[in-house]
């Protein structure tokens, strides 16, 4: 197969992991940090009435896809009340409703929102507003107001906010003044500059919302204009004619009216509360890619049972400790017994801790080797041999484990989880090598081994490597393409060159 053939797979794979990668952390948002939290906030709303005879039906307006936030999780209490919920145009309400009901009556809802940037205001293009009709006065000044402002304007950015800021003025002209005059709350204002910038033929409407603060026991329902230039949305503060929204601004509900409206109450009394916290980022991203429909959580590790998540928490590691053992032996020529022994005594080394484990698997392997000597005197068969090289190892790691028991050193005991059947290999591969090559090379390529184990267990223990590649296993694509590329390599290896440098000298 033609090199050409092997770049290519190495740049797809390289290509497909990437774009995954990429994928998931800017679209989904999967954390790039163990342990990353998300702040979200918890906003409450409290609606008490009293009412009155016949039935209930109470209508509370609830957020709807807010610019900038997603919902969490959402909840409702309202015991002995049937609860339904409702979208229309845009909005969103739950519906509470009771035959009879006596004394004062509390409904809550609590929603848990955190910020989205992927979510923006999602109206559609209203149409043009008819001319309201006021009558006079009203009429006459109406225009009055709107040649004046268009004057001093450029487009529906500038017009709203000039007109917002005549509204506001500490001293209205005559014009300005006979709208202000039955104007006493902020969604007033809001209403006004809404039937203003109607008679201008500019499409609005009125959002309400809060602003998402620490603690707040009693939020603050502030009322903003929406106003769309024919392209897009923009959002003026009616009180100070300031445009766009704040970071923290939660749009609650859409129109002018109030938030809550109860069928057979005269008065009641709403009241949100907010409390900032802080959630796992990656509940947070998996609840984002279910609002997006994403596959890609459905079929990732995140989605198998815990238990089965723990298991490869351990597994996506022994890719990233073969590529380790692949750089040290091919590219820097360092010689181990076997190619993924290493690998697997770096896992087990994650238990044991790094020098007590170099240290256990040492004593394991000289007593074993010693064994092996024995046998050798006896001219068994190799699997006759291998058997019994294996019986040993064990009965050898029973040994230490109760003798490190009794001295009170608990590590000993983690002596088990070395791979045995790898240590009987290691045993049986360094005494050949003691016999065909000498202790020296037999020593040396025992102290490699270790050494590429030691190493591997460094990389492998870094909590941000095992949590990318667990979150993000299509980033192990890459490390294949490295694997695959690295595989027609065929030119010295780094301690060759030491070797040799004599003869280059030369």
């Amino acid at each position: 197969m033609s090199k050409r053939h092997l770049y290519a797979l190495a740049f797809f794979l390289t290509a497909l992991g990437l774009s995954a990668f990429i994928y998931k952390a800017k679209v989904l948002g999967l954390p790039l940090q163990p342990d990353a939290q998300t702040p979200v906030w918890t906003v409450e709303a409290r609606l008490s009435f009293m009412p009155g005879a016949g039935s209930i039906k109470v209508n509370f307006e609830i957020p709807n896809s807010p610019p900038g936030f997603s919902l969490l999780e959402e909840n409702f209490v309202s015991r002995g009340y049937g609860l339904t919920t409702q979208e229309r145009e845009g909005s969103r309400s739950a519906q509470w409703a009771i035959r009879h009901a006596s004394g004062v009556q509390t409904l809550y809802y609590r929603a848990l929102v955190y910020r989205d940037p992927t979510r923006t205001f999602s109206e559609p293009a209203p149409p043009y507003p008819p001319v309201p009709e006021l009558g006079e006065p009203y009429d006459t000044a109406m225009q009055a107001v709107i040649a004046e402002v268009r004057r001093h304007s450029a487009d529906i950015a500038t017009f709203t906010a000039q007109l917002l800021k005549r509204l506001n003025a500490p001293n209205p002209d005559e014009d300005i003044a006979l709208f202000l005059t039955k104007v006493a709350t902020p969604a007033g204002r809001a209403a006004t500059a809404t039937t203003l910038l109607a008679g201008a033929r500019i499409p609005t409407q009125v959002v309400q919302g809060i602003l998402l603060e620490d603690q707040q026991r009693r939020a603050q329902i502030t009322p903003w204009l929406a106003v769309h230039t024919g392209e897009e949305w923009l959002f003026f503060d009616p009180a100070s004619g300031r445009q766009g929204l704040p970071t923290n601004f939660l749009i609650w509900g859409r129109g002018a009216e109030s938030l809550a409206r109860i069928k057979k109450a005269e008065t009641f009394d709403l009241e949100i509360a907010v409390k900032q916290s802080f959630a796992e980022a990656i509940v947070v991203a998996e609840r984002r890619a279910e609002l997006a429909h994403s596959r890609l959580i459905e079929f990732s590790l995140l989605s198998l049972p815990i238990g089965t998540q723990a298991v490869y928490t351990v597994l996506m590691l022994i890719p990233l400790g073969a590529f380790i053992v692949l750089l040290l032996r091919n590219v820097i020529g360092v010689k181990t017994f076997g190619t993924f022994m290493p690998v697997l005594v770096a896992i087990a080394f994650r238990e044991t801790q790094l020098w007590a484990g170099i240290l256990l698997f040492s004593v394991i392997v000289a007593l074993g080797l010693t064994i092996r000597f024995y046998l050798e005197k006896l001219r068994l068969l190799l699997v006759p041999r291998l058997c019994a090289v294996l019986t040993v190892v064990v009965l050898l790691m029973a040994v230490v484990s109760i003798l490190s028991h009794r001295i009170g050193i608990e590590t000993g005991l983690s002596v088990a989880l070395f791979p045995i059947v790898i240590m009987t290999m290691v045993i049986e591969r360094m005494s050949i090598v003691w016999e065909e090559r000498g202790p020296a090379e037999a020593i040396r390529e025992g102290i490699g081994s270790l050494t590429v184990a030691a190493l591997a267990y460094l990389v492998m223990s870094i909590p941000y490597l095992g949590h990318l590649v667990f979150v993000f296993p299509e980033l192990l694509l890459v490390s294949l393409a490295a694997s695959l590329l690295l595989g027609r390599y065929t030119g010295y290896r780094l301690l060759e060159l030491f070797r040799f440098k004599a003869l280059a000298g030369g």
